[in-house]
């Protein structure tokens, strides 16, 4: 494993996302991205320090789509450069590309999603359920997305129908999701679980390391997935029967949140302490 630091104190390290040879990195607190190419790192200074950049997600073109949770916006930053944003309302957190080729978003404040066209215009779709606070969202065929409050995950198909699946266990605060091949992963961050559900909404859970808080989940090809356990300060994969394999411990005081797995199978979490982490799959 190899920790890079990228940035101050208390400026948290948030969102990842990886793609292109490229690893992008949302700094929460100090409303900043940072681009780290090998060697080389860029950081783009947002328009409002109070934007709350959170949740990130690479784009087709070599660009990147992210929420920024203080100030109601989603932003752009293209391969070349270039920042934009997109007014929308209701604190935005998750955010994925659809398969439809839109962005996608969840808005935690207003029990929504949130559908935004490559040409900026944005409809959103009510969850239907109050407080539920949507957090996390993935695409299949289809998007899926957490309801950290509503202790359920949600499904909605492009054309905007919502469907909800409520958890086995009460009170588990899910919050990050992940589309794997055959099923979309979930972690329960109260409940010190993982979760999965297929597509006929079945949904399995499995026990992680109690007091672990895992926060962001990312499915892997072999039907497993790579988890942060924010509580613990580690990082663990689970293979496809829900097992932990592996389990790495990233420091006292890391708060590990948001991750993301490179073309090589490596992965990098982004680390509240100011720093990056680089794990591959046999450390």
């Amino acid at each position: 494993m190899s920790v890079v630091e990228i940035s101050g104190s208390g400026e948290g390290p948030y969102g990842v996302a990886a793609a292109g040879g490229e690893v992008w990195v949302t700094l929460v607190h100090a409303g900043a991205v940072l681009r780290l190419n090998g060697d080389a790192t860029q950081r783009y200074e947002l328009d409002a320090p109070e934007s709350r950049p959170t949740v990130i997600a690479a784009a087709a073109d070599g660009g990147v789509w992210f929420t920024r949770n203080g100030d109601d916006h989603l932003g752009r930053i293209d391969a070349a450069g270039n920042i934009s944003r997109i007014g929308i309302a209701g604190s935005p957190y998750g955010v994925c590309v659809g398969p439809d080729g839109a962005v996608w978003c969840t808005l935690m404040s207003t029990d929504q999603v949130a559908r935004i066209t490559p040409d900026g215009d944005v409809t959103t779709y009510p969850i239907g359920i109050a407080g539920a606070f949507p957090a996390m969202i993935t695409a299949t065929d289809e998007l899926w997305f957490t309801l950290n409050q509503g202790n359920a995950i949600g499904r909605i198909t492009t054309a905007g129908a919502v469907t909800t699946y409520p958890l086995p266990t009460e009170a588990a605060g899910p919050v990050g999701i992940s589309a794997g091949p055959e099923a979309v992963w979930f972690v329960e961050l109260q409940a010190d679980q993982a979760g999965r559900i297929g597509a006929d909404g079945k949904i399995e859970e499995f026990p992680l390391p109690a007091g672990s808080k895992p926060h962001a989940v990312v499915a892997t090809a072999d039907g497993g997935c790579w988890i942060t356990l924010w509580g613990s300060g580690s990082l663990a994969r689970l293979d496809a029967s829900g097992a932990v394999v592996q389990q790495t411990e990233l420091g006292e005081g890391s708060e590990p949140h948001g991750l993301a797995v490179d073309a090589d199978g490596s992965v990098w979490v982004a680390l509240e302490n100011g720093s990056l982490a680089h794990i591959h799959a046999e450390e």
